[in-house]
């Protein structure tokens, strides 16, 4: 399978802080790859290199054949073809679920109204929030919110989707609310980078785990490979914790 995006040799660090370690991962277009790690182990930092909210210390970002981290690259053309979504639901408060996912394919896209509105209305329903779609956010329960957010990235058919810690902030029932969200997504072909601490999840529908540990790539595999023959003493020390925390 290509690969969609290829990180080369990220380095990145703030101030005396050395967060991305020499990080190169290949992920291959129409799979899931899920990052695990320890809070702290540099997983949002390099999902913010992605999709270049972060400025690079060293190393390259090539998504589909081009140079994004390119010396004067239009950031926001490459933006345009990722979609991302982060812990905070991050919706405007003061526009309707209609409003939030046309907003990006009338601004960047330059879609009509009704053309916009059309497909946000056919992702809403797919995804059984049809009757949301004139509600304001605070009137959304979490699982909700962050369903809008997902769909939101989506509606711009990007190339990719990043997905950091979209759970983090739910409760069991909302976070299976979303978690199907994006198990269909999977399903329908979308190119995904997740940041997780759902490992239940990350078994189910992970192509490939990536584990990082102090900002460096310490085991890639399976799910199978990952949680069940770990190879490192550092993955081992990682998911004995999880044991013992009722989290694997």
């Amino acid at each position: 399978m290509s690969s969609l995006l290829e990180i080369k040799n990220i380095r990145k660090s703030f101030g005396a802080n050395l967060v991305l370690d020499n990080v190169s991962i290949d992920f291959p277009a129409q799979s899931a790859t899920v990052i695990i790690g320890a809070s702290g182990s540099g997983k949002s930092t390099l999902m913010r290199c992605m999709n270049l909210l972060e400025e690079l210390g060293d190393g390259q970002i090539i998504l589909d054949g081009a140079d994004i981290s390119a010396y004067g690259i239009e950031i926001d053309t490459v933006r345009a073809q990722i979609g991302s979504v982060f812990q905070a639901f991050n919706l405007f408060p003061h526009l309707s679920v209609l409003d939030n996912i046309t907003l990006a394919p009338r601004l960047v896209q330059k879609k009509k109204k009704d053309e916009a509105e059309k497909l946000a209305l056919e992702l809403l329903t797919r995804f059984g929030l049809a009757d949301k779609a004139n509600e304001f956010p605070n009137l959304l329960s979490g699982g909700q919110q962050q369903r809008v957010a997902i769909i939101r990235a989506v509606a711009t058919n990007p190339k990719l989707l990043l997905l950091d810690e979209v759970t983090s902030a739910l409760d069991p029932v909302l976070i299976a609310e979303v978690l199907t969200l994006i198990s269909e997504l999977k399903s329908e072909g979308m190119t995904m980078v997740i940041a997780t601490h759902e490992m239940g999840f990350a078994k189910k529908i992970a192509d490939n785990v990536i584990f990082l540990h102090e900002g460096r790539v310490h085991e890639t595999g399976t799910p199978n490979q990952i949680f069940d023959a770990p190879q490192s003493p550092e993955l081992k020390a990682f998911l004995g914790a999880l044991h013992q925390a009722g989290r694997l």
